[in-house]
């Protein structure tokens, strides 16, 4: 394999994770989406016709008497109005409030100036995006130079060189794309540009000027296809400004800046030609789903992990996989106009977990789904007990049509809807089950990926 090549499949769990994960059935069975190569199973065999069914309720509880009120005690001479309490007493307890409330002010200021201390893991985790970051101040909206977006991005883009092997001298590896984060030199790159390079001293990042500096993985979330780096010994490295994909429209252009076959700072631009498409990369053991931009501008292997970006020089996604003719995304074949990247909302949430703890979550249902191709919606293939899933009364043969009102037409759109919400959040599925429909309202679990 070439030393370009960094679209490569990394190894991984098995299958049959929760909602989200792949259970292929026969490994024969044909290959989905056209022509992005995920094999998947044909739907099971439907199962015996069940009774229409309504979301679980509550049962109605019986009204009982009305609590009556307590009876008062008698006020005694001298005492406040409903105190029990002499009225001498409450001098003495205005002065101890004063006390005890100065020594409480002490107490919570040094403990304020405890957790303020640089070293202190009470620090307050910057969520990526919501400042400059020190990167350069945007172009204006109207902008329309490549050139212009060029010059303010390429000092913030770097490669990405992962090299295998217990001590990072193995031949092979994966030479990809990436982008400095913030002032710290962090740097944002794919998950499976690095996942084969874990040990020490198997990452080199290279800045524009063609110098090396050793990273390493600070953590990386094969769920989203994202990982964090650290840089050490870099001076100059000018973080990239963060925008955001949620109001890019079809048609919009947009420039992706990366190494393509080794090649650093390169730079290509075209339009973005879809947003909201579900992709899966990788192979049938560790799958990553999306919710892609699609774009036509040249993304080759080597830009995996490189950005995307709009007219006013803000990173909106990260490019992370092509469709080829082979009918696989994240093959050696080249460009074919068809390129993909992970919207910036879903990079900036999974970068703030791994900053903050090392790991990455993901939000589940806690069933599993059957991803064969279809257009009729997504069949649930099994429903442990205790999950969300359960507990909302989802069955075995159940059939998932929509999301928050947004229509799902097979597996893969159903897990890529899921995943674009956070664990803790409740979302309302639309579920077929014997030609009957209702909506059910799940609170989203989550695991580590």
């Amino acid at each position: 394999m070439s030393e370009y090549d960094d679209d490569r499949p990394e190894p991984g769990p098995e299958d049959g994770r929760d909602l989200g994960d792949t259970q292929p059935l026969h490994p024969s069975a044909p290959s989905y989406p056209p022509p992005y190569g995920h094999h998947a199973a044909p739907p099971p065999v439907q199962p015996p016709v069940q009774p229409p069914f309504q979301p679980p309720r509550t049962a109605p509880q019986p009204y009982g008497p009305l609590p009556q009120p307590a009876p008062q005690p008698r006020q005694q001479p001298g005492q406040q109005p409903g105190s029990r309490f002499p009225g001498w007493a409450w001098p003495v307890m205005t002065a101890l409030a004063l006390v005890v409330g100065m020594l409480g002010g002490v107490i919570t200021s040094l403990a304020v100036s405890s957790s303020m201390d640089a070293s202190s893991t009470g620090t307050p985790v910057r969520v990526i995006g919501t400042d400059s970051g020190g990167a350069a101040a945007p172009q204006k909206a109207d902008n329309g130079s490549v050139a212009a977006v060029a010059a303010k991005l390429l000092p913030s883009t770097v490669q990405i060189q992962a090299r295998g092997g217990a001590d990072g001298t193995a031949k092979g590896g994966a030479t990809g794309s990436g982008f400095v984060l913030d002032k710290q030199d962090h740097v944002i790159t794919n998950n499976h540009v690095v996942a084969g390079a874990t040990g020490p001293g198997q990452i080199k990042v290279v800045d524009r000027d063609g110098t090396k500096h050793a990273a390493k993985i600070i953590g990386r979330s094969p769920v989203y296809d994202i990982a964090v780096l650290s840089v050490s010994g870099a001076s100059g490295l000018r973080p990239a400004a963060i925008g955001s994909s949620a109001r890019l429209r079809v048609g919009d252009t947009v420039v992706a800046i990366g190494s393509p076959l080794g090649l650093s700072s390169t730079v290509t631009s075209g339009i973005v030609s879809a947003t909201d498409r579900p992709v899966t990369t990788g192979n049938d053991t560790q799958s990553s789903y999306i919710n892609a931009l699609q774009t036509d501008a040249a993304i080759n292997p080597g830009n995996s992990g490189g950005p995307l970006v709009n007219m006013r020089g803000q990173v909106i996604g990260v490019n992370s996989a092509i469709a080829t003719t082979g009918g696989a995304i994240g093959g050696e074949s080249g460009n074919i106009g068809v390129g993909f990247a992970i919207p910036m909302e879903q990079v900036r949430v999974t970068a703030t977990q791994i900053l903050a703890t090392g790991k990455a979550r993901y939000p589940v249902i806690g069933a599993s789904v059957n991803t064969g191709a279809g257009s009729n919606g997504a069949e649930v293939s099994d429903v442990p007990s205790g999950t969300p899933a359960s507990h909302a009364g989802l069955r075995k043969g159940d059939v998932v049509i929509g999301v928050d009102g947004k229509q799902v037409t097979d597996g893969i759109g159903l897990i890529v809807a899921i995943r674009s919400h956070q664990p803790g959040e409740v979302i309302d599925l639309r579920v077929r089950r014997a030609g009957h429909t209702a909506d059910v309202k799940v609170r989203l679990d989550s695991k580590i990926g």
